[in-house]
């Protein structure tokens, strides 16, 4: 049996190579504080831990320094861990990933946007024959996967985009499955030669997933403009979606009509983006059950009487929309106007029983109608 000294040498030479002097160190102030009182880096001048009488030093606890030398041990040609690295690695929890029928499932339980369903079933049906047509060795008509998510704001485009993502990685079609989200301010530089750095930082971040361009004709606005660094930017994309075709989709996004006009502002947006996505706005009846669904997840409940004002509130709206409808960001925006109405009203109250917390009332939904 080595003595205690050795055992703190080889400790510490251990925890040098792999960065995890804490582990070691534990272990050995553990040992050293029952045998000789010395903590680890430190000698007693009367009674050091490699003085003869300490030689021969042989307790159960012994084994604790054996274990952390067996579990810190590695190949001297190993790279060196650091502590913050090993930290990082113990703390992140791994990620799970969904299979495609929950991803499915996903999709259907979202509010409305039943054509939007139906077209990505369609378009993940497409794709899974593609696979097997040539795992077969039958040819393949050429199929791009660009896409072009058009509607108002709020009708769920970047949800989509996002489950989508996440199907793609399911079946195979890419190998990350992430979504990165940019718009403009993502890909445009303010001087020369920047814009393409930029773009093509984007793009590479994305790769392996879809690039989601919110706002994408901002990049070539209608102003006749010929210096607009958005053009370099739609270039450079263009070429960077030819060399990286196998595992990269973008999406572009926004307002149907802009977004027309940009598509057919550049011959190469044309050929590439073929595959269209319309969000229709969500009806009265598809507002009130996105709110219900953010009342039963938070856990407040309507009095009937609010129930109605909610209905006819979203009925009204509906009604009466324009071009910057909000859809479900308008919901959102009632939702959170009412649970504020709700706690001023209920921090009055002296006392406050489970019902005052969770009841939302009539007169808190007209307040928040009027915010």
């Amino acid at each position: 049996m080595k003595p205690a000294g050795a055992y703190l040498d080889s400790l510490s030479g251990f925890a040098d190579i792999i960065g995890t002097i804490r582990q070691a160190e534990n272990a050995a102030n553990e040992l050293i504080r029952e045998t000789s009182g010395t903590p680890f880096g430190k000698t007693d001048a009367k009674n050091p831990v490699d003085m003869p009488e300490n030689k021969n030093i042989a307790t159960a606890d012994n084994e604790k320094v054996k274990e952390a030398i067996k579990t810190t041990k590695k190949d001297e040609k190993s790279p060196q861990v650091t502590e913050t690295q090993t930290e990082t690695a113990t703390e992140e929890a791994p990620v799970v990933e969904k299979t495609q029928e929950e991803l499915l499932e996903t999709l259907d339980a979202l509010v409305g946007l039943d054509n939007i369903k139906q077209s990505v079933k369609s378009l993940i049906n497409l794709v899974k024959i593609r696979k097997l047509r040539e795992e077969n060795e039958l040819p393949n008509p050429p199929l791009s996967l660009h896409m072009v998510f058009a509607g108002n704001p709020g009708t769920g485009k970047t949800t989509v985009a996002r489950i989508l993502s996440e199907l793609y990685k399911a079946i195979g079609v890419l190998s990350k499955g992430q979504l990165v989200e940019v718009d403009r301010s993502g890909l445009v530089a303010g001087f020369v030669g920047q814009t393409a750095i930029k773009t093509s930082e984007a793009v590479t971040s994305a790769l392996g997933g879809i690039l989601f361009i919110d706002e994408a004709y901002a990049l070539a606005p209608d102003t006749g403009a010929g210096n607009d660094f958005g053009r370099e930017s739609i270039e450079t994309l263009l070429k960077l979606m030819e060399d990286h075709r196998d595992d990269l989709i973008v999406i572009v996004a926004g307002y149907s009509d802009p977004m027309e006009r940009f598509i057919n502002s550049n011959p190469g947006l044309e050929s590439r983006f073929n595959r269209y996505f319309f969000f229709e706005d969500y009806n009265s009846e598809e507002l009130y059950e996105i709110f219900d669904l953010m009342c039963v997840k938070s856990e407040y409940i309507l009095t009937e009487d609010a129930k109605e004002f909610a209905h006819e509130h979203f009925k009204m709206i509906y009604e009466n929309r324009d071009e910057n409808f909000g859809n479900a960001r308008h919901v959102r925006n009632f939702f959170e106007n009412i649970v504020t109405v709700h706690s001023d009203r209920v921090s009055t109250l002296e006392e406050h029983t489970r019902d005052d917390l969770t009841t939302i009332v009539l007169e808190d939904m007209e307040k928040a109608a009027e915010v």
